[in-house]
């Protein structure tokens, strides 16, 4: 199976994007890059740089959201850890060969129109693992 080309971004659950700004911004001196509504995933998305390092904060936009639903069993923190591949289709069907359970099982839009999958937790150890493969520049 090829490798994954590098790491995406952090993704971390946060209740409010407002309340985040001076840590990830003052404190870290991460470089704020703006923010976007992802409405089928009901989500807004703060992305931040650090270095080579994105973060991207995910905000519920309703109480039925997946992030509201990760807020209220876990809190606050550590979401997931997302990977570019080159050709996500392909990447998947490789990894449900191999018997890993994907919450995907075909691509779907996420934020800056990237194709994302996401692997179960189940089959990575505990770590929610998304795929990106980066939109065309």
């Amino acid at each position: 199976m090829k490798p994954v080309e590098s790491l995406n971004h952090v993704g971390i659950a946060v209740r409010s994007l407002d309340e985040q700004r001076a840590f990830y911004e003052e404190t870290l001196g991460a470089e704020f890059e703006g923010i976007e509504e992802v409405p089928n995933q009901q989500v807004r998305v703060g992305f931040y740089r650090l270095n080579n390092v994105r973060l991207e904060l995910l905000e519920p936009t309703s109480h039925s959201s997946p992030i509201a639903k990760f807020l209220e069993h876990r809190g606050e923190g550590l979401h997931h850890l997302a990977f570019s591949v080159g050709d996500i289709e392909a990447r998947i069907a490789e990894l449900k060969q191999e018997g890993l359970r994907m919450i995907d099982e075909t691509p779907r839009r996420g934020a800056h129109g990237m194709q994302i999958a996401f692997v179960h937790p189940k089959s990575t150890h505990g770590v929610l693992t998304e795929l990106c493969e980066p939109a065309e520049p």
